[in-house]
C-alpha cells in the first residue's frame, strides 16, 4: 500500500511543481465539446472529453477557453476571438486547440462539423462546416511559439445522405509542409474511425488523460504511449496518428529533473527494424511498431509476423496508410490522369467514387486555352470577354487601350540627333504620315486608325479551391495544404 501512496505523492507533486514551471511562459488552450447535435443523434461522450481536457490544461498552466455545442458562426467566432487573444499574448505563446466531436473529411480536405448542420448532400459540408485548414492557418496567422491540435474527431460519419459517397475518417494532414512549430494529433490513423467509448471519456481522450500528466515526457513520447494505450484498449480497431513540425520541446508537464531536449532520432529503415524486432515476442514487437507509428516498422513487422491478430491488423494498418498517402498525393496533384490511376489501383476504396467525380469535374471545367484564343476581337463587355480562369495565361494579344490624344513628354536625347530636320514650309514632304498638330516639341504623327483593343477588368474566377491545405493555397489557405484555385 505505502509504493502506490508514494507513487501519487510524487506524481502529484511533479504535476505541481510543473505547472508553476509552465506559468512561466504564455500558455492558452481553446477546448471545444460537440455532443448535442441537432440533426443526428448526440454523442456523449465529448463534453465529458472537454471538460476533463480543460481541468489537465489548467492543470498544465493553461489560460483555458471552454466552448461547448458550438454552431459554424460560434465556432468561427470562437476561433477569430482565440486567435486574437495569442497575439495578445505575444510571440512566445504556446497555443493549444482541442476538439471533440464530429469530423469529416470531403474531397480530400478535412472538416469539424458544428452542431447545427443539416446537409442533404456532399455539397453542403464546405458550407456548413468549418475547414480544418481554416483553424490551423488561423493560429499561424498570429505570431506563436508553439501551435498544438488535437482532434478526438474521426467518429464515424452520422449522415446517412452522405454516408455512402463520402470517404471514412478523415485525411491526411502534413503539419511539415506548414508553418514550423506545429503538433498536430488525430484519435485514429488517416482513413480510419475512431470510437467515442463506453466510458465517460473516449478512448482517446483517456489515454491523453493519463499519458500527459507523467512529469517530464516530451509531447512526442507522450503521444507515443497515447497509441499504445488507445491500440490497446480498442484491440487493434483505432491507432492515434499524429504529424509535427515542432523545433522546440514541449512538455505539459516539465517536471524537476527533466531530460534535456533531445535531437531527432534518425529514421530507421526496414532493415533497421527487422533487426530490431528479430526474436522478440510478436506482444513486445507489436507495441514497439505501434509506438513507432512509421511506415518501416509496420513493414518490417508484417515480414516477420503474419498470424492473426496482430500480423492481420498491421497489414490492414499498412494497406490503409498506402492509401491514404496515394490519395493525398493524388487530390495534390489534381488531373485526371492521376484520378483514373487511382480508381485504377484502389477500384474497391471507399474513396474510389470520390476519384471519379473529381475526375468528371476536370473534364467538365471550362478550356481556358480555347477561351483564350477566342477574345481577339474588341468586346462590348469587356468584364465577359476575360478568360474563364486568370492563372490561364494572358491573350496573345495586349487587350489595352490606346490613347490617342496627344500627351507631353520630354523628347529622347537620342531620338532628336535621329531625327532629320523637318523639310521647309514651302518643300511638301513626300511622307505618307499627315502633320496634325506642333505643340512645343511633342509631334504626334497619324498612321490609319488602329482598332480599339480593350484590357479586361478582372472577371470572377470559376476555379475550385479546395486547400487540402494546405494549412497550398485555394479555400483552405496558403499554409495547411489542398488544390489551388483551378
Amino acid at each position: 500500500m505505502f509504493r502506490p501512496v508514494l507513487h501519487t505523492v510524487i506524481v502529484t507533486a511533479g504535476i505541481l511543481w510543473g505547472a508553476q514551471t509552465a506559468v512561466a511562459e504564455n500558455r492558452i488552450a481553446l477546448v471545444i465539446g460537440q455532443s448535442n447535435y441537432r440533426a443526428v443523434v448526440a454523442l456523449p461522450n465529448p463534453a465529458n472529453d472537454a471538460k476533463a481536457v480543460s481541468q489537465l490544461l489548467s492543470e498544465a498552466g493553461f489560460e483555458v477557453l471552454g466552448a461547448a455545442d458550438l454552431s459554424q458562426s460560434e465556432m468561427r467566432e470562437k476561433l477569430s476571438d482565440f486567435a486574437a487573444q495569442v497575439a495578445a499574448k505575444g510571440p512566445d505563446t504556446i497555443a493549444l486547440v482541442f476538439y471533440a466531436g464530429h469530423g469529416l473529411q470531403i474531397d480530400g480536405e478535412n472538416f469539424l462539423v458544428p452542431v447545427d448542420v443539416d446537409p442533404k448532400r456532399e455539397a453542403d459540408i464546405p458550407l456548413q462546416a468549418v475547414r480544418l485548414n481554416d483553424i490551423l492557418n488561423t493560429l499561424t496567422s498570429v505570431p506563436s511559439r508553439m501551435r498544438i491540435v488535437l482532434l478526438d474527431a474521426c467518429r464515424n460519419n452520422p449522415f446517412p445522405a452522405i454516408n455512402q459517397s463520402a470517404g471514412h475518417g478523415l485525411a491526411i494532414v502534413d503539419a511539415k509542409i506548414g508553418a514550423p512549430g506545429t503538433f498536430v494529433s488525430f484519435s485514429t490513423s488517416p482513413g480510419a474511425e475512431a470510437e467515442d467509448g463506453s466510458g465517460a471519456d473516449s478512448p482517446y481522450t483517456s489515454a491523453l488523460l493519463l499519458a500527459a500528466k507523467e512529469p517530464g515526457l516530451s509531447i512526442e513520447d507522450t503521444f507515443k504511449r497515447v497509441r499504445v494505450s488507445v491500440n490497446k484498449a480498442t484491440e487493434g480497431r483505432q491507432t492515434p496518428w499524429d504529424s509535427s513540425s515542432l523545433t522546440d520541446e514541449f512538455r505539459f508537464f516539465p517536471g524537476q529533473g527533466a531530460a534535456a531536449p533531445e535531437q531527432p532520432a534518425a529514421k530507421r529503415t526496414v532493415d533497421e527494424w527487422r533487426s530490431e524486432l528479430q526474436g522478440k515476442p510478436v506482444e513486445v514487437a507489436h507495441e514497439m511498431i505501434v509506438a513507432a507509428g512509421t511506415d518501416a516498422a509496420y513493414e518490417a513487422f508484417v515480414a516477420l509476423f503474419t498470424q492473426p491478430p496482430f500480423g492481420q491488423e498491421a497489414r490492414e494498418w499498412l494497406d490503409r496508410r498506402h492509401k491514404m498517402v496515394a490519395w493525398n498525393n493524388v487530390v495534390i496533384a489534381n488531373t485526371s490522369s492521376a484520378y483514373r490511376g487511382f480508381v485504377a489501383e484502389y477500384a474497391d476504396s471507399d474513396l474510389a467514387a470520390t476519384a471519379r467525380k473529381l475526375e468528371e469535374r476536370l473534364r467538365n471545367r471550362p478550356n481556358a486555352a480555347a477561351g483564350a484564343t477566342a477574345i481577339v476581337a474588341p468586346a462590348t463587355n469587356v468584364s465577359l470577354a476575360a478568360p474563364a480562369c486568370p492563372c490561364s495565361g494572358a491573350p496573345s494579344v495586349p487587350l489595352k487601350k490606346v490613347d490617342l490624344a496627344p500627351r507631353k513628354r520630354a523628347e529622347p536625347e537620342s531620338r532628336k540627333r535621329a531625327e532629320p530636320e523637318p523639310p521647309p514650309k514651302h518643300v511638301r514632304s513626300r511622307s505618307p504620315r499627315r502633320h496634325l498638330r506642333d505643340d512645343d516639341d511633342d509631334v504626334v504623327y497619324r498612321r490609319s486608325p488602329p482598332p480599339d483593343y480593350y484590357e479586361p477588368a478582372p472577371g470572377p474566377s470559376i476555379g475550385l479551391g479546395i486547400g487540402i491545405g494546405g494549412f497550398r493555397g485555394g479555400m483552405g489557405g496558403g499554409g495547411y495544404g489542398g488544390r489551388g484555385g483551378r
